[in-house]
């Protein structure tokens, strides 16, 4: 399952629209799709109570993505500086979920951090991509071809987060995956935007 990937086709679409057609009006911003608050998973499961943190760190980078920054594709400037906060939002929210995650710690289940030690080494590639993009993008604002790469780098970023299964960390163990079924945090990430 991954979350909110109409979020990155839009996205995806946007960058795209940037690329092709920097002097074009701008389109408009994707709509909000917060989440849902969590819930406290019951104290008496500790597989449950792993699975609610592990999806409530993993929510951090979600609701990010639900939220950010539309691109301006108008001008070579507005497409670098929309891009630019778009990327930064994305590296903040890779932060939160990875502080999340890396606080989470070993799950109860002998054996089975490898999804989360997985997952973490993602969003960690992930997050110097996107940084590195971004300062590319800085660093070029207002030159029109070497803006237009700058953007190819985001999209790729945004192309590699769409790629990936936030859920691996719990579905890498068959006690995780049926603790995930009993977690209020993993039932709410997997529920449809509203």
């Amino acid at each position: 399952m991954r979350p909110r990937s109409t979020v990155f086709a839009a996205l995806t679409t946007m960058i795209a629209i940037g690329l092709a057609g920097c002097g074009q009006a701008p389109p408009a911003p994707p709509r909000d799709q917060g989440l849902p608050v969590t819930t406290v998973a019951p104290q008496a499961d500790p597989a449950a109570r792993w699975a609610d943190a592990y999806c409530d760190a993993v929510t951090h980078l979600v609701r990010t993505l639900a939220q950010l920054p539309a691109v301006d594709p108008s001008t070579p400037q507005q497409a670098s500086r929309t891009s630019s906060d778009l990327l930064s939002s994305v590296v903040a929210g890779l932060d939160r979920s990875l502080a999340g995650l890396n606080a989470l710690g070993a799950p109860p289940v002998p054996s089975a951090d490898g999804g989360r030690e997985d997952v973490i080494g993602q969003f960690t590639g992930i997050r110097q991509q996107a940084e590195s993009a971004r300062q590319r993008i800085d660093a070029v604002r207002g030159d029109a071809a070497a803006t237009k790469a700058a953007l190819g780098e985001a999209k790729a970023t945004l192309d590699r987060l769409d790629a990936l299964d936030y859920l691996k960390g719990l579905r890498a163990a068959p006690a995780l995956a049926a603790a995930e079924q009993r977690a209020p945090a993993c039932r709410q990430l997997g529920q449809p935007p509203r």
